[in-house]
Parts: C-alpha cells; sequence; structure tokens
C-alpha cells in the first residue's frame, strides 16, 4: 500500500493530467466540426483524442520520466515500470462526436501492476471523480455507491447491441424485466454515476485496459462490489458489473440463476 503522502501526490497530478487534457477537450467541443479517422478495428478516432493523449504524455515524461504509459492512441512505454499511467483521453467518442456530454477523459495509475488510482472526468460539465480503492471523492467531496432493492434500481450500459452479442450466456431480458429502468447512458460516465449514487449498476459487457484501469479504484474507493459478468476477476475478461455489495448479489443472481 503506497503512503498517504504519495498517494496525496499522485492524485494532485492525476488531476493535473486530467486538466490539460480537458482543456484541448472544452476546445474541441466547441467547434461545430470535427475531424475523424477510422482506426484499424473500425472505430473512431478524432484530432483532440490524439493531442490530449499528447498532452499528457507529455507532462508525464517532463515530471515523472521514469513512469510508464499505456494509452488508447498511443499505445505503451514500459509498462512493466513500478508506476504506469494509464489514459484514455476521450472514452466515448460517439457521443463526443454527437456532443453529448456523457464522454469522459479516464486516468488510472498501477503500481506494481495492481490499480491504484483512477480517475473519471467529464471537462464539460465540469464534474470530476477521483478514486484509491478505499475512498472517492466527486469534486472534492465524498461519495458512495447506493444500495437499493432490485426493482428499484436503475442500470446504466454504454450498447445493448454488445451486451446481447457478447454474453449470450446471461439473462440480460431477465435482469432488464426486474429493476425499475435501463438507460444507456454509458461509457466511463456510467461508472462515474455509479460511484456517485446516481445510478446504482453499471453492466459494461467489454473494456479494453485503458477503460477499466481507471474506473476500478474509483468505484471501489465508493464501496462498490465490482466483478466480470462471472462473478470473476474483471482485469482478467475485460467486462464490469458493478453495484453497492447487496444490490450486487441480487443482480448476479438475475443474470446467471
Amino acid at each position: 500500500m503506497l503512503p498517504e503522502s504519495s498517494l496525496r501526490e499522485l492524485k494532485a497530478f492525476a488531476a493535473r493530467l486530467a486538466d490539460v487534457a480537458g482543456e484541448v477537450i472544452r476546445e474541441a467541443h466547441a467547434r461545430v466540426e470535427t475531424e475523424v479517422e477510422t482506426k484499424s478495428d473500425g472505430t473512431p478516432v478524432t484530432l483532440a483524442d490524439k493531442e490530449a493523449e499528447w498532452r499528457m504524455r507529455e507532462l508525464i515524461a517532463r515530471e515523472h520520466p521514469s513512469h510508464g504509459v499505456l494509452g488508447e492512441e498511443f499505445g505503451e512505454d514500459r509498462p512493466s515500470a513500478e508506476f504506469c499511467w494509464v489514459l484514455d483521453p476521450i472514452d466515448g467518442t460517439r457521443s463526443f462526436l454527437s456532443r453529448v456530454p456523457l464522454y469522459v477523459t479516464l486516468v488510472g495509475l498501477r503500481h506494481q501492476g495492481r490499480p491504484v488510482l483512477g480517475l473519471i472526468d467529464q471537462p464539460v460539465l465540469r464534474e470530476r471523480v477521483i478514486g484509491d480503492n478505499r475512498t472517492c471523492e466527486l469534486n472534492g467531496r465524498p461519495v458512495r455507491a447506493a444500495e437499493a432493492a432490485l426493482r428499484d434500481a436503475v442500470v446504466v450500459s454504454t450498447d445493448l447491441d454488445n451486451v446481447r452479442r457478447l454474453h449470450k450466456d446471461v439473462r440480460w431480458s431477465r435482469l432488464a424485466d426486474s429493476v425499475s429502468h435501463v438507460r444507456t447512458w454509458g461509457d466511463g460516465y456510467g461508472h462515474l454515476m455509479v460511484a456517485a449514487g446516481r445510478a446504482h449498476v453499471m453492466a459494461d459487457p467489454v473494456m479494453n485496459p485503458w477503460d477499466l484501469v481507471p474506473v476500478l479504484p474509483v468505484l471501489r474507493g465508493a464501496g462498490a462490489v465490482v466483478t466480470d459478468w462471472n462473478g470473476g476477476d474483471p482485469l482478467a475478461t475485460g467486462h464490469v458489473i458493478a453495484a453497492a455489495p447487496k444490490l450486487h448479489a441480487a443482480v448476479m443472481a438475475a443474470l446467471r440463476n
């Protein structure tokens, strides 16, 4: 476990990374048009994605040259270093393209391979959660994942087509029929909503390391149980069910039993 003084300094640095990314993203959000490219996997990427990540990488190289980096747009640099920053400059690029402010910047930190710090930032709404597996704050205020009866729960996910396509073995319709409602307030913003107690369950059917590493310390710091869709380690499989403890058990029972 990192000393509290070191953790405070690293949290402050994570906030600075989000600040430099936010400057790029807010300016791009205000433009009428966006230059878009298509990556090899068929997903879109904008110049704002690239510039925001590059600015974060420059700051890391200048102030923490011994640290590694893993980012969505520019890959990895010494990912096995003792400290490795994990960056997704715009998580939810399709939302960004439509100027729907449910996209976020994700900043995570691994120490000796373990996620120890995470930050989720919505730069237009000026909402930022930061967590360290033990605590979680939204704009400096402590927040917790909210317990609820299954029938009263709000479930959020990014793309229900991915749920049906990638998790054919679960009883998704049974879960959806058992809760208050399901909404696609997804990507990293859905994880922010669960950590802040605004929504109750985040069901993320597919995640890359740059999506996953930053959100785990946030959710766990807010008191949520975070597993994959089988109840196992999300880092091993790349998908997440996150909710407060009693509700998480009820969700898993609805999905699997």
